[in-house]
């Protein structure tokens, strides 16, 4: 998420004072906005960046407590689709102005509308449709991977340049491609890599340069001009959570276990979770949150915490087995993480409920705050609640598990037998 923060942050930058130490993954959907919210969207902020974004968000998190939005706000969100699947990060007017060819699709927006619609589409108006529109956009993110078996934030039109891939963003079709019981490891690319090839080519090896360095066993979101990987926080724990199956609402798995950092040849995707799972461990421990990188051009010194990429350790740790280890970061966040939310709106919020889910902890008792009272007062008021377990939808178990497959598959000696892990989504 590390593009969508930086707008978010731009977005914030005006009205917080601490410009992003408010906004690490979510702009401030508590300050009324200068473009026209439109209803049935959740958060009061300026929704050009992140409006699809945040809708998705909210939703998840809602249906991880069983809570079904508003037809309305499913509404709103189909609305956003282009006509081949894919979702911009917002459109004011989508009747009026239809996608056209110089339209930026985005592929994190589109990943998590579809991670969202699968997770409403049982309890909508209109089932069919949720389910069509997310199988639409499972097409449209098939259609746009790389050739290195990623993805990029902006995928190319048909026909042109392609973009880099980058971690956050091939992660997060990872998470929509199993929600929709589509199996990433048989999602190939036109050269036969898988989005698990692309995803370990961003991963810091556990010895060299990577331990003088600190990064041991981290991801980089991209090479740099040089080509050298460098330790990035966020695209950590969005590649922890992928190279495992999982997406957003990713639960704490068994056994519990302290991460280690191991290289293996060649790098499988759950080697180098377990290897991201230990460096945000060894993150964590030294203050029991993550910080904001400098801002470009500061002089300031000062560490702000990143409320954001923390919750989103706490989930990467939890879904690696390492609750332990995410006990105080989940602590802190219960003690600090309210104020931040309040100004970020609906997107904090979620990541603040996912936090808990991941954890089995309560949502409605996080700190002082009910996280789900919170988020459902920034949109039209949800659905009765159903509170059944086959009802919500959101539960990460739904992911597939690619090498437990592959070994299963290895063992009866079947180049493509492939089971689905038994998870719940």
């Amino acid at each position: 998420m590390s593009v969508r923060r930086a707008a978010a942050a731009l977005a914030a930058g005006a009205v917080l004072s601490t410009t992003a130490a408010g906004v690490a993954a979510a702009a401030p959907s508590s300050t009324p906005s200068p473009v026209k919210v439109p209803a049935g969207l959740y958060g009061e902020s300026d929704p050009t960046y992140d409006g699809v974004w945040r809708q998705s968000l909210a939703f998840l998190a809602q249906r991880t407590s069983g809570i079904q939005p508003a037809d309305q706000a499913v509404e709103w969100l189909l609305g956003q689709q282009c006509a081949d699947g894919a979702f911009t990060s917002f459109r004011p007017d989508p009747a009026a102005q239809p996608c056209d060819a110089k339209t930026m699709r985005d592929s994190n927006a589109t990943a998590a509308a579809v991670q969202a619609l699968v997770a409403v589409a049982r309890q909508s108006a209109d089932p069919d449709k949720a389910t069509k529109a997310a199988d639409a956009g499972v097409a449209w993110l098939k259609s746009t991977q790389n050739a290195d078996g990623g993805w990029a934030y902006n995928p190319a039109a048909a026909g042109g340049p392609a973009s880099p891939s980058d971690a956050n963003s091939t992660s997060l079709v990872i998470g929509a491609l199993a929600a929709a019981k589509v199996r990433p490891g048989m999602t190939k690319s036109a050269d036969g890599k898988t989005p698990y090839d692309a995803l370990v080519t961003f991963a810091l090896p556990c010895t060299g340069e990577a331990v003088k360095d600190g990064g041991a066993g981290a991801f980089a979101y991209q090479p740099d001009k040089k080509g050298t990987l460098v330790a990035n926080d966020d695209a950590t724990a969005a590649a922890t959570v992928a190279g495992l199956g999982k997406g957003l609402t990713a639960r704490g798995s068994a056994p519990q276990q302290s991460p280690a950092c191991a290289d293996t040849t060649p790098p499988t995707p759950d080697r180098a979770a377990a290897n991201g799972a230990a460096h945000l461990a060894a993150r964590l421990a030294k203050t029991g949150h993550l910080n904001l990188p400098p801002m470009p051009g500061a002089t300031d010194a000062a560490e702000l915490p990143d409320y954001g990429n923390t919750a989103d350790a706490v989930v990467a740790l939890a879904a690696a087995g390492a609750k332990k280890e995410a006990t105080g970061a989940l602590a802190w966040l219960e003690k600090n993480a309210g104020d931040w939310a309040k100004t970020g709106g609906p997107g904090a919020y979620a990541q603040l409920v996912f936090a808990a889910h991941a954890m089995d902890t309560d949502p409605r008792s996080f700190g002082t705050l009910d996280l789900i009272k919170a988020l459902n007062a920034t949109g039209p008021a949800p659905k009765t609640p159903d509170n059944s377990e086959a009802s919500t939808g959101a539960d990460d178990e739904g992911g597939f598990n690619v090498w437990w497959i592959i070994g299963i598959g290895t063992v009866v000696g079947v180049g493509v037998g492939f089971l689905l892990s038994g998870r719940k989504k």
